[in-house]
């Protein structure tokens, strides 16, 4: 039987393991370790750039924080009995397979197809890993949140990326999963 700190232990090595393997993976998939430009920056706030989601924190930050919210909510509906420190390795494990996804060359040409990210070449290292971290953070807040606060956050941040860059989660797993024409044209600001 392991004890709580054994266990703890277990889950930080396993979670430490997920990133390892990710940045070793988008390694191998010849994924850009940083951004090309030779910097690291903490936020980056222009989409429309060659340098969007190859620092740490940009505007589609707020989505991976949404994941973990709704990681925390599908893990709490499913997992309840499991320990929350399981629960958070089963949502970076998820979280995991969609950056490792969604850095492969056919998703970004179907991002590049059916969105407004023309010039989107896929996620530095740096920025994939942060955006688990992210994910992490938004499960944590949700796991210490009253609920009503983490669906207002929730909220207010797909609000906010609607508002200042006209794309978020809600609409970004829409136009790729069924691109509509008049949400493509109001994101390009037609």
């Amino acid at each position: 039987m392991t004890t709580p700190t054994r266990q703890a232990r277990l889950f930080w090595l396993a979670g430490l393991a997920i990133f390892a393997a990710v940045a070793g993976l988008e390694l191998a998939m010849g994924r850009e370790p940083i951004c090309r430009c030779g910097s690291i920056r903490l936020w980056h706030g222009q989409v429309m750039s060659a340098e969007n989601s190859q620092h740490i924190a940009d505007w589609y930050t707020p989505s991976h924080i949404v994941h973990g919210l709704l990681f925390y909510l599908a893990g709490w509906l499913l997992l309840r009995r499991w320990p929350l420190a399981a629960r958070a390795l089963v949502a970076l494990l998820l979280e995991a397979c969609w950056e490792v996804a969604e850095n492969t060359d056919a998703v970004i040409r179907h991002y590049r197809e059916a969105t407004i990210s023309l010039d989107y070449f896929g996620d530095s290292v740096v920025n994939s890993l942060s955006d688990m971290g992210a994910m992490l953070l938004g499960f944590l807040l949700a796991s210490r949140l009253p609920v009503w606060a983490a669906v207002v956050l929730g909220l207010g941040l797909e609000v906010l990326a609607a508002a200042v860059i006209r794309d978020n989660l809600a609409l970004n797993v829409l136009m790729l999963l069924h691109p509509v024409a008049w949400v493509k044209a109001w994101q390009a600001g037609a």
